[in-house]
């Protein structure tokens, strides 16, 4: 079967994996609309959206329990004089209760699949920041966690290399 393994002959099932989302919650969340203290800007506006997202993990004094935290940048400009339209900054956290991951696949589960049940909320809320703050919703597209997570792991071997910080893998 595809869940046991056979060792010596004897087949033992693989250890079951079990993860619960304790609590979410926004620990940070702030939206500047430059429009309104700006004014609008002249001419035609064409939008152009940019989002950053990082990842924080720990553990937590219960057990097997951990807090991840993402936290998200969108920023919006103007395509033709580069000005801000808004900025929307949100931090949100999860605390997880994990069971049945080895240790050493622990970091990647954290920083994957955590934001990964995470993200649908996230995506909610700066869509309904968004709206509330007078522009149209903006609806994150779905995140790589995967592909930012190696991205992380390929910058930090380049800067413990002694790699310029200047010159990143893509």
């Amino acid at each position: 079967m595809a869940d046991e393994n056979t060792a010596n002959g004897t087949a033992q099932a693989a250890p079951q994996v079990r993860m619960q989302i304790l609590a979410q919650y926004i620990r940070d969340l702030s939206f500047e609309n430059a429009v309104a203290t700006k004014g609008a800007p002249q001419g035609e506006v064409q939008p152009e959206i940019t989002v950053q997202v990082s990842l924080d993990a720990r553990k937590r004094a219960g057990d097997n329990q951990y807090e991840v935290i993402s936290k998200f940048r969108v920023t919006s400009t103007n395509k033709g004089d580069n000005s801000t339209l808004f900025l929307a900054e949100l931090d949100y956290g999860g605390v997880f209760l994990i069971e049945g991951v080895p240790e050493d696949q622990m970091h990647p589960f954290l920083m994957i699949e955590c934001p990964r049940m995470l993200f649908p909320f996230v995506r909610r809320i700066i869509s309904d920041v968004t709206r509330d703050g007078g522009f149209p919703p903006f609806n994150m597209d779905p995140v790589d966690f995967v592909a930012l997570y190696r991205q992380e792991l390929a910058r930090r071997a380049q800067a413990q290399a002694g790699a310029p910080a200047d010159q990143r893998l893509s």
